[in-house]
């Protein structure tokens, strides 16, 4: 598999403007692990290869279970998600899945239960974030297999 292109080369600013999303996704307040989360099961969602290597190594860092890992995928048929996950993992989904899903009440008004209007803005700018790099890594290739996780400082 080869890359297609490289965005930060071939256009900086497109590539700056994504990366300050995704700072400001990482100090939104929302906890690390829920964001890692998130950003595993759209990208599990869309396809992105890469993006699933990444947050996979990066939740792995941050000290998520193997076990919430690999069941991930079959969230609403586990044990081992809190209520809040579980309303965020919902609706990512939704958010995701937006043509055949169209956001309904009925997963808004879970969410909506589980974080303040704050964190749900947050957590849908997290989830606007992951789609967006899903995109641009699936319609460029970008190449899994070498990404190596900040290291972690006590």
């Amino acid at each position: 598999m080869q890359s297609r292109l490289e965005i930060q080369k071939v256009a900086p600013q497109a590539y700056r403007t994504m990366a300050a999303l995704e700072t400001y996704v990482r100090n939104s307040g929302l906890e690390e692990a829920l964001i890692l989360l998130v950003k595993l099961r759209a990208s599990q969602i869309n396809g992105c290869s890469y993006c699933i290597d990444m947050h996979t190594k990066d939740a792995r860092a941050n000290g998520e279970s193997e076990q919430r890992l690999y069941a991930l995928s079959a969230w609403r048929e586990t044990p081992f998600f809190t209520d809040r996950e579980r309303a965020a993992l919902n609706w990512t989904e939704a958010l995701t899945l937006i043509s055949q899903s169209q956001a309904p009440d009925s997963i808004y008004e879970e969410v909506r239960e589980r974080f303040s209007e704050l964190e749900l803005v947050n957590l849908t700018m997290t989830i606007v974030t992951i789609n967006g790099w899903n995109r641009i890594c699936v319609g460029f290739r970008k190449v899994p297999g070498t990404y190596e996780p900040a290291s972690k400082h006590p």
